[in-house]
């Protein structure tokens, strides 16, 4: 008697396949369950992800082969599928999350799982619209072209009074920084509320560009429900701020893409922090990649976005670190050992990745060797912790920067610049654990 076939997971595997032009490619690492084959456990991958089920079925209709994912490339552990391009609703991330980051992390033939990267053809970008100022907008906003943007926290991140917070970020701006930012869990508190907040910084801005006669603005966080949001993004743009913060792993996808909307409509750009990220993106075997992470929430329209420092507190490899940023900068990114696959981004706008975390002006070389001029760097605790306060240690950061633009060390430009010296002082060339 012969076994009958019940399952059809085989029939998403084709090694002689060629992805169309159109066809949505997906690099996944995978380890199968102990007793499944690494066919079984691509099956699973490939039918779950687009139109398969667990058993066959008494009947199709003959288009549904032409919905099938394809798995056409194995290389050890590692492997690519296609997806046709009509699985895919235009201008829908979350729809598209649903699908190759789906039901698949919970298949129990699947030990680990994880998302490296997509390569999206040009006809599914096509329903979004990217960064709305991006790095040429915001750089002509501030005038700035040789140096990357500066900004900083008001740290301890949380804790502050709005009144407390103002006189904090008018230090920040009047030592040089261009942005001052609320950090990931500030949104409005009894002690620090978000409308209170904004009037005063506002008003602390406005005095700031007044001395200074350079553009300042802030990084404030409307992360909240998205009607909220829409409100809060309205009340910054009534009070002359460029930009609005939005802890956008923990609002989600469908949130980022209604909010760039509003505030496209406002001429702002979105500061995007990626709070929670560690939690599926830390596991090298299992989750989804950074990298994957930040090239969708540029597709969906962030203007910058949280990406690491190799040398400061959080972690992040120099590796991960600029391939990040590759996917946020480049017109073309080329693939990247199975880091990496092809991108092209057509007319959309280039994103800044921003560092954070652990920094001050003694690694501000380090930071600079890795991301070169086109990124936002924050340093808060570096300026904060200064021996003489937030607005020197902000001037010891220009300084650094200045120093490194000109090929000299800090310990040479120190010499003449007290504010540097006083930081070297105390943290030296130290990389904070």
């Amino acid at each position: 008697m012969t076994e009958k076939k019940v399952e059809w997971y085989h029939s998403f595997i084709n090694l002689k396949y060629k992805p169309k032009k159109t066809d949505l490619k997906v690099l996944y690492y995978f380890e199968p369950a102990k007793g499944i084959t690494k066919e079984d456990a691509i099956g699973r991958i490939a039918s779950e992800s687009s139109t398969g089920t667990w058993t066959t079925l008494f009947k199709l209709p003959p288009r549904m082969k032409e919905l099938m994912a394809t798995a056409y490339k194995i290389e050890g552990n590692y492997v690519h599928v296609a997806y046709p391009f009509d699985l895919w609703e235009r201008g829908n991330m979350p729809q598209l999350l649903s699908g190759i980051a789906g039901n698949i992390f919970g298949m129990k033939a699947l030990n680990n799982l994880k998302l490296i990267d997509a390569s999206l053809p040009y006809e599914y970008l096509q329903g979004f619209k990217g960064p709305n100022l991006g790095i040429p907008g915001l750089r002509k906003y501030f005038h700035v072209y040789n140096r990357p943007l500066t900004g900083a926290v008001p740290k301890p991140k949380i804790g502050f009074t709005s009144e407390e917070h103002a006189k904090i970020g008018y230090e920040t701006w009047m030592g040089g920084f261009d942005l001052v930012k609320d950090d990931e869990n500030l949104t409005s508190t009894s002690f620090n509320n978000f409308y209170r907040r904004v009037e005063l910084m506002a008003k602390m801005r406005d005095k700031a560009e007044k001395e200074t006669g350079e553009i300042k603005d802030a990084l404030i966080n409307i992360t909240s429900k998205t009607k909220e949001m829409e409100k809060r993004a309205k009340f910054l743009h009534n009070h002359g701020f460029k930009y609005a913060m939005i802890d956008v792993v923990t609002c989600g996808t469908a949130a980022v893409q209604t909010l760039r909307e509003t505030m496209g409509d406002y001429g702002m750009a979105i500061h995007a922090h990626r709070a929670m990220h560690a939690a599926f993106d830390r596991n090298p075997k299992h989750g989804i990649s950074m990298e994957f992470l930040a090239k969708i929430m540029k597709t969906i329209g962030v203007d910058q976005i949280h990406s690491g420092t190799a040398v400061g507190k959080l972690i992040g490899s120099r590796e991960e670190v600029l391939s990040v940023a590759n996917v946020l900068r480049e017109k073309n990114v080329k693939p990247y050992k199975k880091v990496l696959l092809e991108q092209a981004w057509g007319n959309m706008k280039p994103a800044f990745p921003v560092t954070s975390g652990g920094l001050h002006p003694g690694i501000v070389p380090d930071v600079m060797n890795i991301y070169g001029i086109n990124s936002v760097i924050l340093i808060s605790g570096g300026i904060h912790g200064h021996p003489r306060g937030t607005r020197a240690g902000a001037i010891a950061s220009m300084q650094a920067i200045e120093a490194t633009n000109k090929k000299i060390s800090l310990e040479e430009y120190a010499k003449t610049h007290k504010e540097l010296r006083e930081a070297l002082e105390k943290w030296g060339r130290m990389r904070p654990e």
